[in-house]
């Protein structure tokens, strides 16, 4: 395991569309780990690949109750709005509000394959979005729909 340093700022690597996963070798399992070492160190609650260096849709969120390991994840439906301030480690210090939906349905697999359906409110709908919005090439300043100091 291994700490990756995060790109911060708006590197073009950050707007790219990242590749689904194919292998599901000890390669996928090393980024996990580190993704998971590098989101505890930064004190995050979610940290893409992208956002790394590695264009893959790979992604891990924890929102206080264990980390989730988002392989190939898609958001399978989405319902009601909330509107919270946001955040991301590559931009740090840079906060604004957002819209997002206030539950969602996520699929994804884990380091194995396997795939797994997530409900989720709150901060955890927020940071699924997020990151799955990372892996899309989507920054949360296009989500932004008012600054806060």
């Amino acid at each position: 395991m291994a700490i990756r340093n995060i790109i911060q700022t708006d590197d073009p690597v950050l707007r790219r569309r990242s590749r689904p996963v194919e292998k599901f070798d000890d390669r996928l399992a090393q980024l996990l780990d580190d993704l998971i070492d590098t989101m505890t160190k930064a004190e995050g609650c979610g940290l893409a690949a992208v956002q790394v260096g590695v264009l893959r849709r790979v992604a891990v969120v924890d929102c206080g109750e264990g980390v989730i390991e988002l392989v190939n994840p898609e958001i399978i439906s989405a319902d009601g709005v909330q509107e919270e301030q946001e955040g991301c480690l590559s931009f740090p210090g840079e906060y604004g509000v957002t819209s997002r939906p206030a539950i969602v349905k996520v699929k994804a697999q884990n380091r194995a394959g396997i795939w797994h359906f997530y409900k989720a409110d709150g901060l955890k709908a927020r940071a699924f979005c997020h990151e799955i919005d990372h892996l899309d090439g989507v920054l949360f300043q296009s989500r932004v729909i008012r600054k806060e100091p």
